[in-house]
């Protein structure tokens, strides 16, 4: 069976390799092929994998390609992590948008919409493709805006592709640790868009009934009114400063910020909650954090292909340093200490896309927090709206749960915030400039008109990958 991994010369890939590679006996696959535009990091990842699966009997054979059509052919599953205009195209998304004066990260606000208006033709093409020359195959997208890009691919692929993060999972599974509560034994209430959740219930299932808990396998799923019974164990949580605090998303949004809201709300959410300060530590920062991975890749590449290295152990040098910065400002401004990074715990993205995998290949039903489209989820969208919510997986797809209504809070910012994408998705598809501009003026962290025509502009002056917009 085989995997394609598009955009595999990035820098991530080794850690999908490495999950497939410790589960290969039970996911079937066994031939990988890397696809990248860009030669030379194909030839440097392809040597980390290889160092990495040196001591394992019967890995899976690794390919590369630069031709696409090539690498989707007779694949079972294709993951789309791709990265339309590199780290450089980041950079420019974060200072066009520092000079404008408004927050620049990459999935979210400014930035977030022009990484989005770039890739999403790209996306596009690459959703036609694998529906023309893999219809039967699954796609995993991990590609950011994950949302935003899985709702252009369902558009040729319909429920055939699923959007993974990470974040939502490891909130979730922080809070159970925190509350002590067994993941079997609880249905859990999260949903939002990526990067834009929250987690706003943990409700103890009635005894004899299996649970909707995130990260295991599941069968009689679904937290219906039946199954749940018992008091939500979340507000005991947020009423306690200090078990609250041990956590990275009690420190970093604080216990009484978290008390007011009702809810543990996804990171990237602090973006949203305080943008001025946020703001202020980006711009007092020595670089952005595109800059600082643009030069710590161009350093990495070059030491994994240097006569005499371990390309396996420069690898993982970097990815260690990339790991123990992640929202460096943000924990900085917020005194949030730093990143929980345990290497023993449960895999990110990675493990994530993995346990996907296994569920459609093998009908191993699991619930996993995941991007699919709404069907009726989340009340104040439609039903085509790409979502971020528990699903079941088994061989027949990823199927939504039902979830209690998001707070009123969270309703008012989804919206706000689909309806930006919309215009994203809108103006990739026309190559409307207009339509792109009131795009990045409908989303809440521009909220300008003025400074949204004076972004387009300068990202379209700056950026190839938006010559398109007319």
């Amino acid at each position: 069976m085989r995997l394609t991994i598009l955009g595999g010369g990035g820098f991530r890939v080794p850690l999908v390799h490495r999950a497939l590679l410790a589960d290969h006996g039970r996911t079937g696959i066994t031939e990988v092929v890397l696809h990248d535009v860009d030669p030379a990091r194909l030839d440097a990842i392809g040597r980390v994998l290889a160092a990495q699966a040196r001591d394992v009997p019967g890995a899976p054979a690794v390919l590369t390609t630069t031709d696409l059509d090539t690498a989707v052919t007779g694949a079972a599953f294709v993951f789309c992590a791709i990265r339309v205009g590199g780290l450089a195209g980041r950079v420019t998304d974060e200072r066009v948008a520092l000079d404008a004066g408004v927050l620049g990260q990459e999935t979210v606000g400014a930035g977030g919409i022009a990484y989005g208006l770039r890739t999403l033709p790209v996306a596009h093409h690459i959703a036609a493709r694998i529906a023309h020359l893999a219809p039967g195959a699954w796609t995993i997208n991990f590609t950011n805006p994950a949302g935003l890009v899985t709702e252009a691919m369902a558009t040729h692929l319909g429920d055939r592709v699923i959007g993974i993060c990470d974040s939502p999972s490891g909130l979730v599974d922080r809070v159970l640790r925190t509350l002590g509560a067994d993941p079997a034994t609880v249905h859990v209430d999260y949903a939002g868009l990526n990067h834009l959740g929250w987690l706003y219930g943990v409700r103890p299932l009635n005894t004899g009934t299996l649970a909707s808990g995130v990260g295991r396998p599941a069968s009689s799923l679904g937290g219906s009114a039946g199954s749940v019974g018992g008091a939500d164990l979340l507000p005991g949580l947020l009423a306690d400063k200090a078990r609250l605090e041990t956590i990275e998303e009690g420190r970093l949004f604080g216990a009484a910020h978290l008390r007011d809201l009702g809810a543990i709300p996804n990171e990237y959410l602090h973006y949203y909650y305080d943008p001025a300060g946020t703001l202020a530590a980006v711009r007092d920062a020595r670089q952005t954090r595109g800059a600082f991975l643009l030069e710590q890749q161009h350093r990495c590449y070059a030491e994994i292909t240097a006569p005499g290295r371990d390309p396996l152990e420069a690898w993982l040098a970097a990815w260690r340093e990339r790991e123990a910065t992640y929202m460096a400002e943000n924990r900085e401004l917020t005194g949030a200490g730093e990143r929980e990074h345990d290497e023993s715990r449960p895999a990110g993205y990675e493990g994530v896309a993995l346990a996907v995998m296994r569920a459609l290949a093998h009908d191993e039903a699991a619930t996993l927090i995941l991007n699919v489209r709404n069907r009726g989820t989340i009340g104040v969208l439609d039903d085509e709206a790409v979502v971020e919510v528990p699903c079941t997986v088994d061989a027949s797809g990823a199927a939504p749960h039902r979830v209690a209504p998001l707070p009123e809070h969270g309703a008012d910012l989804v919206r706000a915030v689909k309806t930006a994408e919309r215009g994203v998705l809108e103006a990739a598809t026309t190559g409307s400039r207009s339509t792109a501009v009131r795009a990045m003026a409908a989303h809440p962290l521009v909220a300008s008109e003025p400074v949204a025509r004076r972004l387009i502009d300068t990202y379209r002056s700056e950026l190839p990958g938006l010559a398109y917009l007319r």
